[in-house]
């Protein structure tokens, strides 16, 4: 049975309201996360704890329990030119950027214009009510599909771009 502190492998798919797929795993390794060490969202996290191997479970992860609610003040523009100095900025290509504590956070450019450039670091999926079918595959005490650096080696090819991550 899954519990804190073990390692659950899974194959999930994760779908909005709509039914449109944002992740999955099929055809590929399970993704691995260590129960209850913040490696995932609050819902997934959580819902996992009681499962068996093998056992399926179908889960609502509201935004609370995902990645928050969706924060305008999280949009913020900068003049054209500072961008420029690093690349050509074009609506809707996903940049890094370097938050103060050094950490690398993904976001959206959302306009640019003659003067600026608007970039959105709310997460793609903040506000949005997540629906996962999700299939526990193993449980161990240790990592098994995580390198040393502690990478996922699943469902992203070891990029952990997955939403789960």
């Amino acid at each position: 049975m899954v519990e804190q502190g073990k390692y659950v492998a899974i194959h999930y798919t994760g779908k909005l309201a709509d039914g449109e797929v944002f992740d999955s795993c099929d055809g590929n390794p399970p993704f691995e996360f260590q129960v209850g060490a913040g490696m995932v969202i609050a819902g997934l996290d959580e819902a996992v704890v009681g499962m068996d191997l093998n056992a399926e479970k179908d889960i609502v992860v509201t935004p609370d329990f995902g990645y928050g609610e969706y924060n305008d003040e999280m949009v913020q523009s900068f003049p054209i030119e500072d961008i420029r100095q690093q690349f050509e900025p074009q609506e809707g290509m996903m940049v890094g950027v370097q938050m103060e504590n050094g950490m690398q956070v993904p976001a959206q450019i959302t306009s640019v214009t003659d003067t600026e450039v608007s970039i959105d670091l709310n997460h793609p999926l903040a506000g949005k009510t997540l629906h996962f079918h999700v299939k526990v595959v193993e449980i161990n005490d240790d990592a098994k599909y995580c390198n040393d650096q502690g990478g996922c080696s699943s469902c992203g090819g070891g990029d952990c771009g997955s939403s789960c991550c």
